[in-house]
């Protein structure tokens, strides 16, 4: 069984470090590959740190992988040694229930339910280790095929931050003639600005100040304004189709939901630690909609990598060794980076 290099965290205040993991031997469809690179999810802190419940130590993140396949099984007809390929929020499905069916294993409802990538357990029962390692073994029907066009380092954020904004996007109609605002210029937020702008729709981003309005026009969006603007907002108020937001705490939902039109919609994908609250009225009084959103399936995200590769669309990132990845921890939570940390994994042992 491969041994592989990795980094790993050992209680929710604790600091990486290196250590040593053991990946399965491929089985018949299962493709071992070698992990280039992985990029920091905020997710990723969240969980490391405990923020969301119990978590299992010692700790191996990192659900936003790309790399080149090593080894294949025998019955592999997806993959072959060569390819380059990525791995997301997930490993296995059941691949029978109706939303594996409907291209959904995200939302798998067999037990056990979805193989998260890290911090779960796999179909043998194994406790899952992500992309902060040398390697992993996949079956081949949860790897995704990276473009030859896209730059592997580009390729493992939009694993996670890619599909995770991309998906509500097209699901709620982003397009020619739809106003869509994007909430917050972070990891998601600067990948949602490029896929709404991409898609033809006008594209206004909403952030605290106008610090990053440079980045914001930049990256395909019309307009930035600040929600501390009150003659901005108010001119605003009732003209967007969709609004998506990507920020986890301080969001004002009664604010956000009156800049919709009637039967608007504001979907959030960011996950606050703390409740959130608004006012009924405020959905019922023009029929709006809250919404949420969950990464996406297998056949979406190969189909947002290929959207990605055809408009040269690419997150905007910053390669680290992997001793800064606790550094690197402390400047997201900060909102330090612009706007994704990826670790070379050449760095990792």
């Amino acid at each position: 069984m491969p041994e592989v290099a990795a980094y790993a965290v050992d209680s929710p205040d604790g600091r990486f470090h290196p250590t040593t993991i053991t990946r399965r031997e491929p089985g018949p469809t299962d493709v071992f590959f070698e992990i280039r690179y992985a990029g920091i999810c905020h997710s990723d802190i969240h969980t490391a740190r405990g923020e969301w419940g119990r978590t299992d130590y010692p700790l191996v993140p990192g659900h936003e992988i790309a790399g080149v396949v090593m080894k294949v099984g025998s019955e592999v007809t997806k993959f072959q040694p060569g390819d380059r390929v990525g791995v997301g929020c997930f490993v296995y499905s059941c691949g029978e229930c109706d939303p594996c069916q409907r291209g959904e294993e995200q939302f798998c409802t067999s037990r056990p339910g979805t193989v998260w990538t890290y911090g779960g357990r796999d179909w043998d029962g194994v406790p899952t280790a992500g992309g902060y390692s040398k390697g992993i073994t996949v079956d081949q029907d949860y790897l995704m095929r990276v473009p030859e066009t896209m730059a592997l380092e580009h390729a493992a954020p939009l694993m996670c931050a890619g599909i995770t904004t991309y998906n509500p996007l097209k699901r709620w109609g982003a397009g020619p003639g739809k106003r869509v605002g994007i909430v917050g210029l972070g990891g998601l937020g600067h990948m949602g600005v490029q896929f709404a702008a991409a898609l033809g729709a006008e594209t206004i981003v909403l952030s605290r100040t106008l610090a990053k309005r440079d980045d914001s026009l930049r990256l395909g969006a019309t307009d930035h304004v600040s929600t501390q603007d009150a003659d901005r907002m108010k001119q605003l108020r009732g003209s967007f189709d969709i609004i998506l937001s990507t920020i986890s705490d301080g969001i004002d939902l009664d604010k956000i939901l009156g800049l919709l039109k009637a039967h608007g919609v504001l979907i959030n994908v960011g996950l606050p630690e703390n409740p959130t609250t608004f006012s009924i009225g405020t959905l019922t009084g023009q029929a709006r909609i809250l919404a949420g959103s969950n990464i996406g399936g297998i056949a979406e995200t190969q189909q947002m990598l290929d959207f990605c590769a055809q408009h040269s669309l690419a997150p905007m990132i910053e390669v680290i060794g992997a001793d800064r990845i606790n550094e690197a921890y402390d400047n997201v939570v900060a909102s330090k980076v612009r706007y994704r940390y990826v670790i070379d994994v050449a760095t990792i042992g």
